[in-house]
């Protein structure tokens, strides 16, 4: 499939995405997700549309064609601010732009976008219309259920009334509440509790839109079970991070209908290997890379020698993919023992 059609096939490709992560989906991890399946959803970390517009760094639109299909996750709340943001994520090439209303981290707050969101239906509907008015490029939104003291079972129908009436056709759905006040970004990812049957009715309610659902889907299976039950699509982030081969390798003959063989792991980390190099030879460091590929083995024979030997080297002064190349030997041997 050629660049150009991958870069707007992303319809197809959210059947299974990886959810936008940040500090976690930067460039070096999307490169290698995508050396794992060809064909699922990759998001990058969200950026701010004050970043971009007024702070002028659109270094941080930049990715690798390889990475197709991907999309470019916003965080924002001034409409004309986004649009210009939009604008500058579609010119990059991205095949989607993704308006971020679930993160509960405190500097989300504080800039009034994010989780927060979710009590103004009308204003995200106004950024999302803005957004549309000036890019070819869908435009979706990523939500919680509610934030506080709503009430999900009202409040996101209402929601998804509302914003969809601007034409946003696809929602992800992170299937908990955030609770802002009193609980931190780490423990809103885990304590309040998965609701993925609101989730399903907001499909019932609304069938002709395209929804997916996110939050503590740790593996494949769980995830067929969702589109089986008749969800458009799933979405996962901390799983798919931590131990990537578990989640990616066979996503594209199991969701997608891929005939070509499953990718493994340790093919991934000798398609790494030239990615690597280049990114050494512009001046990177290798440490920028390794520390996405640590889950690669999770779970497999050898497993505590590759993380071990990538932690502790890769920072070491002259380190370079020979490093990546020991630690797969020493895999190797852990499963031939």
């Amino acid at each position: 499939m050629a660049d150009k059609d991958k870069k707007y096939n992303v319809l197809n490709a959210s059947r299974l995405s990886v959810a936008p992560m940040m500090d976690w989906t930067d460039r070096h991890c999307r490169y290698l997700h995508r050396q794992l399946s060809h064909c699922a959803l990759l998001y990058t970390e969200m950026v701010t549309a004050p970043a971009l517009v007024r702070g002028g760094a659109v270094h941080l639109l930049d990715f690798d064609a390889a990475e197709h299909p991907v999309a470019l996750q916003l965080g924002g709340s001034d409409p004309a601010e986004l649009a210009q943001a939009a604008r500058l994520g579609a010119a990059a090439g991205y095949g989607e732009i993704n308006l971020n209303v679930g993160c509960p981290s405190d500097r989300v707050q504080s800039g009034t976008f994010g989780a927060v969101l979710m009590k103004s239906p009308d204003l995200v509907a106004e950024c999302c219309a803005a957004m549309m008015a000036v890019v070819s490029v869908p435009v979706t939104v990523k939500c919680r259920i509610g934030v506080d003291h709503q009430v999900p079972r009202d409040v996101l129908p209402d929601f998804i009334t509302r914003v969809s009436a601007a034409g946003v056709t696809r929602f992800a759905v992170h299937a908990r509440m955030a609770w802002l006040d009193g609980l931190s970004p780490k423990e809103n990812r885990d304590i309040p509790p998965l609701n993925y049957a609101l989730v399903r009715r907001m499909k019932a309610e609304f069938p002709a839109l395209h929804l997916s659902v996110n939050g503590g889907i740790a593996s494949l299976d769980k995830a067929l079970g969702f589109l089986d039950s008749g969800l458009d699509g799933v979405m996962i982030g901390r799983a798919a991070y931590q131990q990537p081969a578990d989640i990616l390798c066979a996503a594209d003959r199991v969701v997608f209908g891929a005939q070509a063989p499953d990718s493994t792991a340790e093919r991934a980390v000798q398609a790494m290997l030239p990615y690597i190099e280049a990114h050494m030879a512009a001046g990177g460091r290798l440490s920028q890379i390794t520390r996405h590929m640590l889950g690669l083995f999770a779970g497999r024979p050898g497993a505590r020698a590759w993380r071990r030997m990538l932690s502790e080297g890769a920072h070491r002064h002259g380190a370079g993919p020979e490093l990546i190349e020991a630690a797969l030997i020493a895999v190797t041997a852990a499963r031939a023992a």
